[in-house]
């Protein structure tokens, strides 16, 4: 809506028309209008520009935003995606996996599938009983002929507290399995500290698809002591947005092992298939951070997300510790008039950061935000879902790691029903959540909230 100083302005330059309007009738009428008419004229172009420039200098962002708020915040984001020559594909068919048992089941299933390829690159494949279910099906899938290549990042192993050992590695090279380890940790150590490989991507045959939160570990069904029910969330696609996943895979793979791995076996989508008919299907963005190539493309996209929200921002992000630069976006929100809610896990599995999560979100809370803290176990997933007409699934934490260190991936998904199911699932588990108030803060003890500030002094790095 115009504010009430544009108003004010619309008002007195329509009277000035009225007024122009009325004196080329004195001059008709008077029989003067070859005599004045220049005056005239110059007086309209004078009032024109006049406005225009109050207008412009009225309005915050510019004239253009004036009118952006008669557009809806899918279509501005398109236009974004476009403007950045990111590619959005249609046809797609989207399957939202809500638990670890439920992602599992089915990439099992479309793995036994297989004829030609199998892709997989996760932060850590822990050595547990579901990685063990998993590569005896990749075994089986190589002895009978498919090509199976998989990546794992050597620091997300070395954090993981049941490692692939050198040992396991050997078996599954043995067995025919190609499976890699993404920069390993060499002397000086400190060389390998940041741009670690957090993707989580499988590809097969070039025609299914999975990103998400979710990395390989039998934890994600059974939970874990310290935190409970470990909650995640992973997207299943089907269609032409899968080839995006397959060129992320491998840049990182041809990269890493120096090989040249590419051919139309792996890209099975033609430009017809994908053009024709661009209304069918669901409509699939593949965002894709990597450092020192696209280093901005992951922060500037939830930017833009959430510049074009008009009514509401849903975020649940296991370790909410926003940059400068998406805190700001998130106030500029709530000062338009934005709903914006953001569900943070009351447990987590690495210490320190959940202080300066609650440091942050209280600040955003006195901002005008509505902030849940999830008590149903620990929350992982990193998904965003704006005015229930778009939304984000994929790997990126908000924290400085994903947004400035980081190799991620993110689905950007232009879906209602796909949209709605995640919104649905942000509705009932605001059930099993507390809503951060004032009193409820200051329920932590003094020690809590100095940890918190102190916290977060550090979250350039966390």
């Amino acid at each position: 809506m115009p504010s009430k100083k544009e108003g004010n302005d619309l008002f007195l330059f329509l009277f000035y028309i009225f007024v122009l309007l009325k004196l080329k009738h004195m001059i008709y009428k008077i029989n003067c209008w070859k005599k004045y008419h220049y005056i005239y004229i110059l007086l309209l172009f004078w009032g024109c520009i006049s406005f225009s420039c109050r207008l412009s200098a009225n309005t915050p962002d510019s004239l253009d935003n004036y009118f952006k708020n008669y557009i809806s915040s899918d279509t501005l984001f398109v236009r974004y995606l476009q403007e950045q020559h990111i590619k959005t594909t249609f046809h797609n068919e989207l399957e939202l996996l809500t638990s670890g048992r439920e992602k599992f089941e089915h990439l099992f299933r479309e793995i036994e599938k297989a004829k030609k390829h199998i892709h997989l690159e996760y932060f850590n494949f822990r050595n547990d009983s579901i990685a063990r279910e998993l590569f005896e099906i990749l075994i089986r899938k190589s002895e009978e002929g498919v090509k199976v290549r998989a990546m794992f990042d050597a620091f997300g192993n070395m954090s993981n507290n049941r490692p692939l050992r050198k040992k396991h590695l050997k078996i599954l090279r043995d067995k025919g399995i190609d499976i890699r380890v993404f920069d390993p940790i060499r002397f000086p150590y400190i060389n390998h500290a940041f741009s670690r490989d957090h993707q989580k991507i499988v590809v097969i045959d070039g025609k299914v698809g999975y990103t998400g939160g979710m990395n390989i570990a039998d934890y994600y069904i059974n939970g874990l002591p310290k935190v409970g029910q470990w909650r995640d969330m992973h997207v299943c696609i089907k269609g032409p947005a899968v080839e995006e996943l397959q060129k992320a895979f491998l840049h990182t793979w041809n990269k890493e092992t120096r090989q040249h791995i590419n051919g139309p076996e792996f890209f099975p989508f033609t430009a017809a298939a994908t053009q024709a008919d661009s209304t069918r299907g669901s409509q699939v963005a593949i965002v894709q951070r990597i450092p020192k190539e696209t280093p901005e493309a992951m922060r500037d996209a939830y930017i833009a997300a959430i510049n074009s929200a008009r009514h509401k921002i849903q975020i649940i992000n296991p370790y909410f510790t926003p940059t400068a630069s998406i805190r700001k976006a998130l106030e500029k929100a709530i000062k338009r008039g934005v709903r914006v809610d953001i569900m943070i896990p009351g447990k987590s599995d690495i210490p320190f950061t959940p202080d300066a999560t609650l440091y942050i979100a209280n600040s955003l809370r006195k901002k005008g935000a509505h902030i849940y803290i999830y008590n149903g176990g620990f929350h992982h997933s990193k998904i965003m879902m704006i005015d229930e007409r778009f939304c984000t699934v994929g790997s990126t934490n908000l924290n400085s790691r994903s947004l400035r260190y980081d190799y991620e991936i993110n689905a950007f998904i232009l879906d209602l029903p796909v949209t709605a199911e995640l919104t649905e699932i942000f509705r009932q588990d605001k059930a099993d959540s507390t809503v951060l108030t004032k009193e409820e803060y200051k329920k932590r003890s003094i020690r809590k909230r100095i940890l918190g500030w102190f916290a977060h002094l550090f979250t350039p790095v966390l």
